[in-house]
């Protein structure tokens, strides 16, 4: 004989209906997992302390800490970065935070605010709820030498035309080293017109020799053919 069932049993039994031994195990997984995340959070406290340290090169640099202890948070933490200028006409965001090497509290962001003041919020969310407002001005800086775009280069001064080449003078002839100067050669017709003097009287006397001596001799041939004659 059966024994009828209580109110109660058949309230579990609606509301609790037979799991399969999977699905019992992804439960107790999943209970496990929340066990674990939840004794950091436990530990350290339920609320982060976000504070915004500056910039540095145009990136947001602040510290996360847990609020309770100020230990810094080892977990990755999922936080928003909004930026908006003074008049709100421009807006910067949202990025993520990265972690700032060197520093163990420390977190930064991947991109750049541009030159100018801008109020800067953090929004965090895990593992825990965190909250920062300031003020930033990033100043302007030159930009590096090597990322400077080169300028139109500016025209150099004309070249002048080339000139003209001068007409070539005509060669001297060549003048024989050892021949004397013109001007110290007289010419041959001058000097045959124009005798040294005494060159007249000398060929007169010579020409008056050799006539008394041709005398001379037609005279002695005569005396000599009379002789022979006798």
């Amino acid at each position: 004989m059966s024994t009828p069932s209580t109110a109660p049993d058949r309230i579990r039994r609606a509301w609790l209906p037979p799991l399969s031994a999977p699905a019992l195990t992804a439960l107790a997984l999943t209970a496990v997992a929340v066990v674990v995340t939840a004794g950091p959070a436990q530990a350290h406290g339920d609320t982060l302390n976000v504070v915004i340290t500056g910039q540095r090169a145009g990136h947001v640099t602040a510290d996360v800490t847990w609020e309770n202890d100020g230990d810094a948070v080892e977990e990755a933490v999922a936080a928003t970065v909004n930026a908006v200028s003074p008049d709100g006409t421009r807006t910067q965001g949202p990025w993520k935070l990265v972690r700032d090497p060197g520093r163990a509290a420390g977190w930064t962001t991947a991109e750049t605010l541009p030159p100018g003041t801008w109020t800067v919020t953090i929004e965090a969310g895990f593992p825990s709820l965190g909250h920062a407002h300031k003020e930033v001005g990033v100043p302007v800086s030159d930009p590096p030498v090597s990322a400077a775009s080169p300028g139109p280069a500016s025209p150099g001064p004309a070249s002048p035309a080339p000139a003209s080449p001068a007409p070539a003078s005509p060669t001297p002839p060549a003048v024989d080293a050892a021949a004397p100067p013109a001007s110290s050669v007289p010419p041959a017709s001058s000097a045959s017109a124009d005798p040294a003097p005494g060159g007249a009287n000398t060929g007169w006397w010579t020409t008056a020799g050799v006539a008394g001596i041709a005398q001379l001799g037609a005279a002695a041939g005569i005396l000599l053919r009379r002789a022979r004659r006798r």
